[in-house]
């Protein structure tokens, strides 16, 4: 069940555009992949050194954590070559990390694919809208089964673009979307504080994808909440013509 705002008055005199999608678990369903690609680097330390035969699965997903804090500005790519250095520490092949982060993107990307809703909402859209795709970490769209989907693409440390939260990161999204004013973009994303705090701290309307139904943390409400991207080309339709389309 989708709710909407009614904070719609800094967007009457401009037209709605643009809808720019956040990539994991949003888009993509992240967490399935990232399961199997440390499942299969477990499946190797444990092929290659009986010592990893102790290692649980559960140790391999903290170590993520155990790197990300303070280190959250960083790429991706190389926060997760850090958490792989933890978890062959564990088992003393850690000589051989060039070979395991090769096995573990190659099958966290044969196993990335996007939610059964995506691309259904990108073709109902597509026909008004210019859709983008704006990305946080390494999931490129054409290596997650959605090659073609996008008017643009946005990633961060590529091209000098910042991580979000920098306010850098949604100019390039300006940007590569004509360069149209923030309140013309949309941003649908599952982060409440990336995809609609800082969206917002930036001009741009924004839809909360709330998936697993949790509670609304406090703050600024989004523009609208669903469920679903089933929901998503109405609400976006309604928001259009509340600004004049």
């Amino acid at each position: 069940m989708r709710e909407r705002s009614q904070k719609i008055g800094p967007y009457a005199d401009l037209v709605l555009t643009t809808v720019v999608f956040d990539a994991d678990e949003a888009v993509i369903d992240l967490r399935p992949a990232v399961t199997g690609a440390l499942a299969a680097v477990l499946g190797e330390m444990r092929r290659i050194t009986a010592a990893a035969s102790t290692v649980t699965l559960d140790e391999l997903e903290s170590d993520w954590d155990g790197v990300f804090g303070d280190r959250a500005a960083e790429p991706v790519l190389l926060l997760r070559r850090a958490a792989l250095a933890r978890s062959l520490a564990r088992a003393g092949p850690d000589s051989q990390l060039d070979r395991f982060a090769d096995l573990f993107f190659a099958r966290r990307f044969a196993l990335s694919h996007p939610f059964a809703d995506v691309l259904p909402a990108l073709a109902r859209l597509g026909r008004r809208y210019r859709v983008g795709f704006a990305s946080n970490g390494t999931s490129r769209a054409e290596r997650c089964a959605l090659p073609g989907g996008f008017a643009f693409e946005v990633y961060s440390h590529v091209d000098g673009v910042p991580k979000k939260p920098a306010a850098g990161f949604f100019t390039a999204v300006r940007e590569a979307a004509g360069g149209v004013p923030a309140g013309a973009i949309v941003h649908v994303g599952d982060s409440f504080a990336h995809d609609v705090v800082d969206a917002q701290e930036a001009g741009m309307r924004t839809v909360w994808l709330n998936r697993p139904g949790h509670r609304r943390p406090s703050g600024p409400a989004p523009d609208a909440e669903i469920r679903s991207l089933d929901e998503l080309p109405s609400v976006i339709d309604c928001l259009a013509a509340a600004s004049g389309w």
